[in-house]
């Protein structure tokens, strides 16, 4: 039995519950900002309606780590910010009680990605509603489950980025020796 099986069984032996995450957690749409209002030298991140950020703003409307589902542009993508961020009306933020680890909800929210994609609203902008984040049943196991499934997703996330980071080292080195040694100096013409 590992770790998780063993917490389960401590905690929750009857099974983890479930819940609707409108029930349990807040879903806030965040606050319009014009591209006048963004500023370069900003202290703040600023998401809309896409994986990376917009911009940067001097002010922060959400304290970092916490979950954001995108509900236009890349409609459905669930984005972690661990820092202090400006969230425009192109995101939802969820805000979690006590008893739901940020970072559990995150992970979770991730796996609902192709669910979230496939209630987008066609229209003049594409966008998902409140509703469909609202409606998603999320299991809820006692914290020390949620923290235990956090760190050990946590590690693999880490051993991810160091393979990518390896991955394209080797291939910035296969194009070098690529390069080096298909390189040839032409014969010089004879006349």
């Amino acid at each position: 039995m590992n770790k998780i099986e063993q917490l389960i069984q401590q905690y929750c032996p009857d099974g983890v519950e479930f819940k609707e995450l409108g029930e349990v957690c807040e879903v806030l749409r965040g606050k319009r900002l014009t591209k006048k209002e963004l500023a370069e030298d900003g202290n703040y991140p600023v998401f809309h309606g896409g994986l990376i950020p917009l911009g940067r703003y001097d002010k922060f409307n959400r304290k970092a780590n916490q979950t954001m589902v995108i509900n236009t542009g890349s409609v459905g993508e669930v984005v972690w910010s661990g820092v202090d961020f400006w969230s425009s009306d192109g995101t939802f933020v969820v805000e979690t009680p006590e008893e739901i680890n940020d970072k559990y909800l995150y992970y979770f929210l991730k796996i609902q990605e192709s669910y979230l994609k496939s209630q987008k609203r066609e229209g003049g902008v594409p966008t998902i509603d409140r509703q469909a984040v609202e409606n998603i049943q999320v299991p809820i196991p006692p914290l020390p489950v949620q923290q235990e499934i956090v760190s050990i997703l946590d590690k693999f996330t880490e051993l991810e980025a160091e393979l990518e980071a390896e991955l394209e080292a080797r291939r910035k080195q296969y194009e070098y020796y690529r390069n080096k040694l298909l390189t040839f100096t032409p014969p010089p013409l004879h006349k």
